[in-house]
């Protein structure tokens, strides 16, 4: 949860816990319906604490899911593949070369 969300949920919850003291003041010494009316206010930042931990898990979802730590063998692929050269070097298993490719070699008559 980000530091505003929790910054939010503080201020809900010290609103809630307020009202709730209103509510047992009410029920003490005021009218009945005045102690059901508070009562009844208390329960809405209850709901809206619920409702920014349900944006914090909806935003955690959007973001998809972390990505491991690389391993050593990450490395080593990371490395093959950053050696590898053109799409035809790919398909023809390591024997042609793209006409463009900077590690083509040249095929020598001296064999």
């Amino acid at each position: 949860m980000t530091r505003s969300g929790r910054l939010l949920c503080a201020l809900y919850l010290a609103t809630s816990g307020g009202l709730a003291w209103t509510t047992v003041l009410e029920f003490l010494y005021g009218p009945r319906w005045a102690a059901f009316l508070f009562a009844a206010a208390s329960l809405v930042p209850v709901i809206a604490v619920l409702r920014e931990t349900l944006i914090r898990d909806l935003r955690a979802a959007a973001s998809g899911p972390r990505r491991p730590a690389r391993t050593p063998a990450d490395d080593v692929i990371h490395a093959e593949l950053e050696a590898a050269c053109c799409e035809r070097w790919w398909t023809s298993l390591g024997i042609h070369h793209d006409t463009t490719c900077p590690h083509r070699t040249r095929r020598s008559s001296a064999a």
